[in-house]
């Protein structure tokens, strides 16, 4: 039997350790897990919730962890301001963790800043590496401390627990940039970017092409049956073009597959 290659791309998926985050890292390898691991995923779930999805069936396999609560949503009067992804037991050590969980493609821009940390944009330009750290140490990792979860988790001793991140990353770089990148992100790169232009002026007719949907993203390409020429594919990229959306964008060419995404910006 073979693991489905979402799954594999979750237990695959290269994470930003405290070097980067400052934050203690919860690292799915940590996971005493069965070889070509076989579960149902859900067919309906956005990327981020399919892949909470995942990590929680993970975690429920192994034989060294076990989830005490997941989704926990705090209410404050009727008003729901936040929601903790985790709390996970340690079977051996009875740890008790609150984990966060996120699942990320960011694209490096150069331009940005003369720090590294300051130049992990979205595809989009609407989210930041930076940003989501300091979102998940100054409201999300706090959150366990309200006294609304107090509450809630009141059968839960809070005050012994740790805390933990698992930040899965898919990284790119600009094509062909030839700039250093410390271990921890060289790691996590996964393929580059490029324009429009560029993506029409190295077309040739050996290559074939893939648009896969958002829930597909970070599965390896060798895994897609169904592939494209050219122009019907640049088509739909110049109605992402123009809608301002960057496609990620798997191309065979013979017996290699690389993986980039197009930008508008």
């Amino acid at each position: 039997m073979q693991t489905n290659p979402r799954i594999a791309s979750i237990l695959q998926a290269n994470s930003l350790d405290f070097s980067v985050t400052a934050v203690p890292t919860f690292e799915l390898s940590v996971l005493n897990l069965q070889d070509d691991l076989e579960f149902e995923l859900p067919t309906k779930l956005r990327l981020g919730h399919l892949v909470e999805k995942i990590v929680s069936e993970l975690i429920k396999s192994s034989t060294n962890y076990s989830i005490i609560a997941e989704n926990i949503q705090i209410i404050e009067g009727k008003k729901t301001i936040g929601e903790i992804d985790f709390i996970i037991e340690n079977k051996i050590s009875k740890e008790l963790i609150h984990m966060e969980l996120a699942y990320k493609f960011y694209l490096f821009d150069p331009t940005l800043s003369t720090e590294p940390i300051n130049n992990w944009i979205g595809p989009n330009r609407n989210d930041y590496l930076k940003e989501k750290l300091e979102k998940l140490k100054t409201k999300q990792f706090p959150l366990l401390y309200h006294k609304c979860t107090q509450s809630t988790l009141s059968t839960l001793p809070i005050d012994k627990f740790s805390q933990a991140l698992c930040l899965l990353v898919s990284l790119f770089i600009p094509y062909e940039y030839k700039g250093y990148f410390s271990p921890i992100y060289q790691k996590a790169i996964k393929g580059y970017y490029i324009n429009f232009e560029t993506f029409i002026s190295q077309h040739n007719e050996e290559k074939t092409y893939c648009l896969p949907a958002k829930k597909e993203w970070g599965i390896d390409p060798k895994n897609s049956k169904i592939w494209s020429e050219f122009e019907s594919i640049k088509k739909t990229v110049e109605i992402n073009m123009l809608e301002k959306q960057s496609p990620l964008c798997w191309q065979k060419h013979k017996d290699s597959y690389s993986t980039f995404f197009i930008v508008w910006w």
